[in-house]
């Protein structure tokens, strides 16, 4: 990895995903570029000056001599942060996507010494050990099975513009990108249906893409707001502006993690009893993150989730 020098004339350095040169190796004709990404990773725009004593000229200087990274093909570790083009210029506000835990209805965070993190039992055993079923997801299989989601509220975060005032249609999320380890954990709905996957790439990253339609119902619904499918309660979402959609979902724990303490020993640690909020006994724990990208404005938030097993 390194750094290239764009102090002179602008670099393009562009690479191939792992999927595209595994197809490019193939040789059979079935590598076409059809999609591309940029990303601004690096840059910090808040050093953009514009009281500089020297002009115009060098309010963004610092910004474009900036140091950008060399591009490289693993895909959990680049272009976090997607750039995206909107042809319209009367916006001054774009949504974002946030974690409502205000909602009875909704899972709430556990505060552990790594800060705020949703945390979830890989079996029966580790579940029959929870003392507080508000804060702990059941990963246990079965359908039909309705625990608590994880939910997430999308809209603008202001309060510049009223909450009853209506999301115009290219600013609202009809589809969710949601991103889990494969060897951990698969996504389901509230009664712990599981969704289908999309793709699973190299790293074991399982990607499922929701859309809003027939059979999406279980995650993505209206916002708290106009034409809502709930009551507008400005207390209960985190929401300050005008709101989209609400994403909701659960986590099933893996076959891996129910059966054996492999990953738990090779990937986790282990904790002494009373080290987690809500827990009896001695525990296993693997942390990880379930990334969530808006398919309409590519507004990405990673969701920090602990899996438990008792020992």
């Amino acid at each position: 990895m390194a750094f290239l020098d764009n102090s002179g004339d602008i670099i393009l350095d562009a690479v191939l995903t792992d999927t595209g040169r595994m197809r490019l190796a193939r040789g059979d004709g079935s590598f076409q570029i059809s999609k591309f990404a940029f990303g601004d990773d690096e840059v910090n725009y808040a050093l953009y000056d514009k009281n500089d004593v020297n002009g115009s000229a060098y309010y963004d200087l610092e910004i474009l001599q900036t140091p950008i990274l060399e591009a490289f093909t693993n895909n959990t570790s680049f272009l976090k942060s997607k750039l995206m083009t909107i042809p319209r210029t009367n916006l001054l506000y774009l949504p974002v996507i946030l974690a409502n835990t205000s909602l009875k209805s909704n899972l709430n965070f556990n505060s552990e010494e790594g800060g705020a993190i949703y945390v979830v039992t890989a079996d029966t055993t580790t579940q029959a050990a929870s003392t507080n079923i508000d804060n702990i997801m059941d990963g246990i299989p079965g359908a039909g099975i309705s625990t608590r989601p994880i939910g997430l509220e999308q809209g603008l975060q202001t309060t510049e513009i009223p909450p009853s005032f209506t999301l115009d249609p290219d600013l609202v999320e009809n589809q969710y990108i949601v991103e889990v380890d494969n060897r951990i954990c698969q996504l389901a709905d509230s009664s712990k249906n599981i969704a289908p996957v999309s793709f699973i790439d190299d790293d074991n990253i399982a990607s499922y893409f929701i859309s809003r339609g027939a059979g999406a119902g279980a995650f993505i619904a209206n916002g708290q707001g106009q034409n809502s499918d709930q009551p507008v309660d400005n207390a209960k979402t985190p929401i300050t502006g005008p709101r989209g959609t609400s994403f909701k979902f659960t986590l099933r724990s893996s076959i891996q993690l129910q059966t054996s303490t492999y990953l738990f020993t090779k990937l986790g640690t282990t904790k002494t009893s009373g080290g987690l909020t809500g827990f009896l006994g001695d525990y296993y724990f693997i942390d990880t993150n379930i990334r969530i990208t808006g398919g309409q404005t590519g507004y990405r938030t990673d969701i920090p989730v602990r899996f438990v097993k008792k020992v």
